[in-house]
């Protein structure tokens, strides 16, 4: 009796497409889970989709979405944390919206940021860690301990991923380069108006136009992430507790109002002159839910250009449009959002294996 063929010898399971259209049109659009499955298949389709070439296409294909949080229960204790992408496209069923990607099994650990893949945690904002979910890499950053964490950017001119960090007991802000055993190197403010405990408190971050805006006390400072220089930008109102976010190609922001009834969104009708207009006022919920003061929201911009408002309402988390109609309401203990988006990646950064104590696949992932 014959041997069974081999899996390299075996035939494509896909009845007669050609390799190269089902590795870069089907294989190339499936989410990181679903590809990693698919490389059992057969060890064609695993060199194939190894490929750094592939990957990269792979990255450039994987949506941008709302990145959540949900801390798990046992019983009045935290067990794990889940990452999770919040997957509001149109047609994706309710039950798929909320997919974990990862479970990290040590309590208290927070997402600060997020960059081509990577997300910053936080431990009681005292200890850091950088890990890239899909991959499930990790590695702690403990020469962060005696800093402020203000934002993430991947620097254009050599390609690294660096932290922007303000002051603890220290003057001025700091520039740290993830995968470097070298400490943060400092960076002069140059704005004449920015009180430096004023950084210690920034509200809102997003990276724009190549630079990193954020919410410094009543106003909005831009980092120049080429130059590593800082410049003011003129805000509509007083940007303290605003969300900053990209939308329609511009800049928005988003504040509640005096009375916390509703939320101003605004945007920037001429970036380069400081422009803002009055986008959108979203009135929230308040006859059914009460004052929403202290309530975390987070503005989400669709790729289809839709604008929703997730809001953090006890065990909830409310998805309201911009009509103020609560479009849906996810009922699940330890939800919540952050001001963060998520493109996840399976590119092997090459910032982990210098970092003290890398770890992939294996704990604190669950």
């Amino acid at each position: 009796m014959a041997a069974p063929a081999s899996a390299a010898a075996s035939p494509p399971p896909h009845h007669g497409l050609p390799d190269e259209i089902f590795i870069w049109e089907i294989l190339v659009r499936l989410p990181p889970k679903a590809l990693l499955r698919c490389r059992a298949v057969c060890r064609a389709w695993r060199s194939a989709t190894s490929a750094r070439d592939f990957l990269l296409s792979h990255h450039g294909r994987q949506p941008t979405l709302p990145l959540l949080h949900c801390y798990n229960f046992v019983g009045d204790e935290v067990g794990s944390l889940d990452i999770i992408p919040f997957d509001h496209r149109a047609g994706v069923v309710a039950t798929d919206q909320l997919q974990s990607i990862a479970r990290l099994g040590h309590a208290f650990f927070r997402p600060l940021a997020s960059c081509d893949g990577l997300v910053v945690l936080t431990k009681n904002y005292a200890r850091f860690s950088i890990c890239n979910p899909a991959t499930r890499q990790y590695a702690p950053l403990p020469l962060l301990s005696d800093f402020i964490f203000l934002g993430m950017y991947q620097h254009g001119p050599t390609g690294e991923y660096r932290l922007l960090l303000g002051p603890e007991a220290q003057d001025g802000c700091f520039v740290y380069t993830l995968g470097s055993d070298l400490p943060p190197r400092h960076v002069d403010i140059d704005c004449p108006d920015v009180e430096e405990e004023e950084l210690i408190y920034p509200s809102g971050s997003v990276l724009f136009h190549g630079s990193l805006h954020l919410c410094i006390g009543n106003m909005i400072i831009a980092f120049n992430t080429t130059a590593e220089s800082f410049c003011q930008m003129r805000a509509p109102v007083d940007p303290w507790g605003a969300d900053l976010f990209e939308m329609e190609g511009m800049l928005g922001m988003s504040i509640y109002n005096d009375a916390s009834t509703s939320i101003d969104i605004w945007r920037t009708q001429d970036y380069e002159s400081e422009v803002w207009a009055l986008k959108y006022r979203v009135e929230l919920p308040v006859a059914e839910f009460g004052n929403f003061s202290k309530h975390l929201w987070v503005v989400v911009v669709s790729s289809d250009g839709d604008v929703l408002v997730l809001v953090k309402v006890d065990d909830r988390l409310l998805q309201i449009d911009v009509d103020g109609k609560m479009v849906a309401s996810f009922h699940r203990r330890g939800l919540g959002p952050t001001r963060h988006r998520l493109k996840q990646t399976l590119v092997s950064h090459t910032l982990f294996p210098p970092l003290e104590g890398y770890l992939v696949n294996s704990l604190p992932f669950l």
